[in-house]
């Protein structure tokens, strides 16, 4: 099992920056894939950032790439998420994701929103 908390969602107005928290404990020697995830109001959820641990490899969303940076720090056991130029349609709760053996677990989620 892994359990997966995020921290660090609030309020930015457009153009401003924030910084998503993911705090993974459990069996994460497991883990294949962490990344994020979001769901706007109204939509599907979708893919936002993965990072292949065993290569470092990281997939952005096109509409992300340039502005957002996906990152893991092992020694603190935690996965980041650096949003700048934000912009008002990113407004979504962003849920952390982690892939382990032929399990999943997600993260409770995060809001995150973006208005003047």
């Amino acid at each position: 099992q892994v359990q997966l908390v995020e921290s660090g969602g609030g309020l930015v107005q457009p153009g401003g920056s924030l910084r998503l928290s993911c705090a993974a404990s459990g069996s994460i020697f497991r883990i294949n894939v962490m990344g994020w995830y979001r769901q706007a109001p109204g939509k599907e959820r979708e893919l936002v950032a993965l990072i292949a641990t065993s290569t470092g490899n990281i997939n952005y969303a096109d509409s992300v790439k340039g502005r957002f940076t996906a990152s893991i720090v092992s020694a603190e056991k935690t996965l980041y998420l650096q949003m700048n130029s934000l912009k008002p349609e990113d407004t979504a709760v962003y849920y952390c994701y982690a892939l382990y053996s032929a399990y999943s677990s997600w993260g409770q989620g995060i809001q995150v929103t973006v208005s003047s």
